[in-house]
């Protein structure tokens, strides 16, 4: 299908563009405008914007069903939640976390389609545990070092674009089982990602030994939502210190989410002991986002009775600072990315409305430029993951793109009701295909693996 985008202001950061003009999608591809012998169907952008599709580079995959296929709730899928506010390109399997084995997830992308393409990283500790060591408080043995260094090298070979890890959530491990697992993406430009051991004031030393990680292998590393990590009065200090071992040769960057509470399950490692102190708070910091307490703050009782009873209940905790986020976002390095995460359509609205956020509310108030907002979430993850043909709109890039409303564009999910869809996307085409107007979904398997071949 030949598509003409018409009546448009294009912003492609990439390729320092921001004018009016036409934009041709031929065959799956941008297209130099008059490249067409037909068209096929004309878009009115209707004096809107028209950019890149954005890319999520840290989220969390929908599960695989007994069937063998992705779970697409067309209101409750996180990738359909993707869909709706713009993403094009999801990178799943953060923070160490698999549902499956990550190359066999790209697989059945490819197989069946998705709402977007949609990248893996491979998660230790789905390695780790594979390896057979379940205990996340327990070192791991030289053999089961030398099995998750195996099969995670098998996972890149088979396409996954790096290694991720959750050190928070596997306390257990220390620095030579972080190298050692790591070392596979030596020589071909894979990245670390990690959610680093600790936070708050915590997090310099956590930084260091991610970091260190990095300069040792001499690989790309990733910082993940750093405003949960270092949003609690911790920013300008973290920034600067990500700045000292850039300055030293680390390829390091950090993404963040716009918003100011963080979110994961009641028996996460978060909340071990110390967490009230770590944060200066009370349990009444902590919402439930699920089961028979959804929308209730904690007390001593329902948190000790949730961490016993139902560990996996996710929870929203309301203790970061807006300012530090916001600061994150005048670095110039900083991604924007959701870390969106469901269960069974609960959890938080960062996974419906982080990339209009950005291109709403910030926008809006003047603490981004327009420009600088899609960079963040479009030039910026596709150079940082390797995608040359993503993140751009010059001929011969993929043919994913969003049009948007930049006066009304905003997100409309709450923590109340975290799955509502945003206002003012008016086009989201993947791979060539509409996908998406006017926040109804019109086609939901036009995504497809992305893989990064071994140099």
């Amino acid at each position: 299908m030949n598509l003409l985008i018409r009546n448009g202001v294009v912003i492609d950061p990439a390729n320092q563009v921001h004018a009016r003009r036409d934009v041709l999608l031929a065959d799956g591809r941008v297209a130099a405008a008059d490249g067409a012998a037909h068209i096929d169907r004309v878009i009115d952008a209707g004096g809107g914007v028209v950019c890149p599709g954005f890319l999520d580079m840290h989220m969390h995959e929908d599960p695989v069903l007994e069937t063998g296929r992705i779970y697409d709730d067309p209101e409750r899928a996180i990738l359909r939640c993707m869909l709706r506010m713009g993403v094009t390109t999801a990178v799943a399997g953060n923070c160490g976390e698999n549902v499956c084995h990550p190359a066999d997830y790209l697989d059945i992308v490819d197989r069946d389609g998705a709402p977007v393409h949609v990248a893996m990283l491979a998660g230790h500790g789905f390695f780790r545990e594979r390896a057979g060591c379940t205990d996340k408080y327990a070192p791991a043995t030289d053999a089961q070092i030398d099995r998750m260094a195996r099969e995670i090298a098998e996972s890149l070979d088979r396409g996954c674009l790096g290694v991720s890890y959750g050190i928070r959530y596997v306390p257990g491990m220390d620095a030579g089982e972080l190298v050692q697992t790591g070392a596979p993406c030596c020589g071909d430009g894979r990245l670390l990602a990690a959610h680093i051991r600790s936070d708050a004031e915590e997090v310099f030393d956590a930084a260091r030994e991610f970091l260190d990680a990095g300069r040792r292998l001499g690989v790309p590393v990733q910082l993940s939502h750093i405003g949960s990590m270092a949003g609690f009065g911790q920013m300008a200090r973290f920034l600067a210190l990500v700045d000292d071992y850039r300055a030293r040769g680390v390829d390091v960057a950090c993404d963040c989410y716009p918003y100011a509470a963080f979110s994961t399950d009641i028996g996460a490692t978060t909340y071990d002991d110390g967490w009230l102190e770590r944060y200066g708070c009370g349990y009444d910091a902590v919402e439930l986002a699920e089961g028979k307490y959804k929308g209730r703050r904690c007390t001593k009782e329902i948190f000790e009775e949730l961490r016993r009873d139902f560990p996996s209940c996710k929870t929203i905790c309301y203790v970061m600072q807006q300012d530090d986020v916001d600061l994150a976002y005048r670095h110039p390095g900083v991604i924007l990315a959701s870390d969106g995460t469901l269960s069974a359509g609960q959890g938080h609205p960062r996974a419906a409305g982080a990339f209009p956020r950005l291109l709403g509310p910030y926008v809006r108030s003047g603490r981004l430029t327009l420009d600088d907002a899609i960079a963040r979430m479009t030039a910026l993850p596709a150079r940082r993951l390797g995608l040359a043909r993503k993140g751009h709109l010059a001929p011969g890039a993929d043919a994913d793109v969003v049009i948007f409303d930049p006066d009304t564009v905003c997100d409309r999910a709450t923590f109340a009701e975290p799955l509502l869809a945003p206002v003012g996307i008016r086009h989201v085409i993947v791979g060539g295909v509409p996908a998406v107007e006017d926040g109804r979904v019109l086609c939901a398997d036009a995504g497809r693996a992305v893989r990064a071949m071994r140099r």
